[in-house]
């Protein structure tokens, strides 16, 4: 059985992690075959990707059986973890000219909930969990953990969180600002796929750069903000999709977009 699995659409694709007897927690191989997967959707010219788990779980984190220090001949190097896989993967994520959106289905622990949050747009089920759960085992939040959670919900909100690896429910998230919206479980996949898929047939040259320029805005100064929408607006303005939805605006018209860059 796969540990992923991936259906593609015409221009979108749906991503299942697919370890539910492990709470779809990450081994090497399941690293590696997402990491691949994210990138030939990039090279393949997908326009949006939608991420969820199979089974009663969206992600436990790292399967921490092939982490354990009594299995091991030496101390754990958890760096080369991090920067073998996690790090890589949340870079690939953030970097991506087109959205990503998450639905998490269930239970999102450790690891699992700071990938949802790299992600661009997080649907989850109301009856799914946020569990920070580093501190049960020692360790800090990692896959971009540490800088996600203070930029979403605040410095006080991130520490106790991640001090006390309390669960935060799904509705709770949605009041922070941790993920978009809850929804009820049944119809959590019906709403994601509905939201790739216009996302996908959207003006995605311009929802690409929208999504650059809002995560710059956290170390820009507003000098720098302002120049960069003018270099981001001057490559939308040249687009065929800008004439398109201008041309379907005055005309009163649904907007055939096409993502072609020029």
């Amino acid at each position: 059985m796969s540990s992923i699995v991936v259906v593609t659409h015409e221009n979108w694709c749906e991503i299942t992690l697919n370890r539910p007897e492990r709470l779809n927690s990450f081994n090497d191989e399941m690293h590696l075959s997402l990491r691949k997967i994210f990138e030939n959707a990039r090279d393949e010219g997908m326009r949006a990707i939608l991420l969820t788990g199979a089974g009663r779980g969206f992600c436990a984190g790292q399967d921490l059986g092939d982490r354990d220090p009594e299995k091991m001949d030496a101390k754990p190097d958890l760096s080369q973890t991090i920067e073998t896989f996690y790090n890589p993967l949340i870079r690939l994520i953030r970097s991506l000219e087109f959205p990503v959106i998450c639905a998490v289905n269930g239970v999102a622990a450790g690891a699992g909930v700071n990938i949802a949050l790299a992600c661009d747009i997080v649907l989850a089920a109301e009856g799914a969990k946020f569990i920070q759960s580093f501190a049960k085992v020692g360790l800090v939040p990692d896959a971009g953990g540490s800088w996600s959670l203070p930029h979403l919900i605040g410095e006080a909100r991130a520490k106790a969180i991640a001090l006390t690896a309390e669960p935060v429910l799904a509705a709770q998230a949605q009041q922070w600002g941790m993920i978009w919206k809850a929804v009820p479980g049944e119809t959590l996949m019906e709403e994601a796929r509905e939201l790739t898929k216009n996302l996908a047939n959207g003006p995605t040259v311009g929802l690409g750069l929208t999504k650059q320029a809002i995560q710059a805005a956290a170390t820009n100064s507003l000098d720098e903000q302002l120049d960069m929408e003018a270099k981001l607006q001057k490559i939308c303005g040249e687009t065929p999709d800008y004439a398109e939805g201008v041309a379907a605006f005055l005309g009163k018209r649904k907007a055939n977009f096409t993502g072609v860059k020029s």
